[in-house]
């Protein structure tokens, strides 16, 4: 394990105990999920960690999380920190630098992901029609937050600069609409559910009994909760997912600038 992910470990074992004592259900997604499952920890490569709320708790752990816990901060679209431009929340270390690079590079700390997880209808044509709908509105915000990158398609990367060429264009106000956008249908009375700001598109878009009653799995020496049917929900996001990818494929998802695990990124 590096150092990075010994420290993010240290966060998820806080994280988890605290949304355990607050009684808000919580998944492991993505890339923490199949870590959980196929390693019984990290993905040897992987530098970070996701999880999903489901709407209605994720906007009381908002309210509960109002201020410092510990040495670790919530921050959401809705704080007044014009530098904040995400759509959904990151937990953050204070005692933690992490520069990355984004369009506009942002100074926090070490983070854990937190993403609402959102209704998306009844049937799965229903929910294709509202994510589709969504990702046509979130394509230029999407656009503006990132920075050029040689990993990235082409088309990407043109979208990208295409959308620095539009004047006044404010991505603070435009992630506070995204993210009432996708919080307009209800989790409660869909059966299809997305992780709208989810990295897999259209594979985000899961039955909600997927999800179901959260289940335990092995994490480094935690215990941690994820979907209840994890082999249909991986194969959802990844199909073969039991394979290791190529080694050429076997890389970092993040690109940072600095990283620095015994500094506050409030000190200068």
């Amino acid at each position: 394990m590096t150092e990075m992910q010994k420290k993010l470990l240290e966060m998820f074992s806080w994280f988890t105990k605290f949304l355990d004592a607050n009684n808000i259900t919580y998944y492991a997604v993505g890339g923490t999920l199949l870590g959980a499952v196929r390693h019984k920890g990290f993905i040897p490569w992987d530098d970070d960690i996701d999880i999903a709320i489901p709407r209605p708790e994720y906007n009381r752990l908002i309210e509960l999380f109002k201020e410092k816990r510990d040495h670790y901060v919530l921050e959401t679209p809705y704080e007044k920190n014009k530098d904040f431009l995400y759509s959904f929340s990151k937990l953050y270390d204070v005692d933690t630098t992490l520069i990355e690079r984004q369009r506009h590079n942002i100074k926090r700390g070490l983070y854990i992901d937190v993403f609402p997880l959102d209704g998306a209808g009844n049937n799965y044509k229903e929910a294709s029609k509202i994510y589709r709908k969504c990702s046509r509105k979130s394509i230029l915000y999407k656009a503006s937050m990132f920075a050029v990158r040689k990993q990235r398609k082409w088309y990407k990367n043109a979208l990208i600069i295409a959308s620095r060429m539009i004047p006044f264009y404010n991505i603070k106000k435009s992630s506070l609409k995204i993210d009432r956008l996708f919080s307009k249908y209800s989790y409660e009375n869909s059966e299809y559910v997305c992780n709208f700001n989810g990295s897999y598109g259209s594979k985000e878009i899961t039955e909600k009994r997927l999800f179901g009653t959260p289940k335990e799995y092995d994490f480094e020496h935690l215990k941690i909760k994820g979907p209840e049917f994890f082999d249909e929900y991986l194969t959802r996001i990844y199909h073969n997912w039991k394979e290791l990818p190529p080694v050429e494929k076997r890389g970092i998802q993040h690109d940072f600038i600095l990283l620095d695990l015994n500094k506050s990124y409030f000190d200068e």
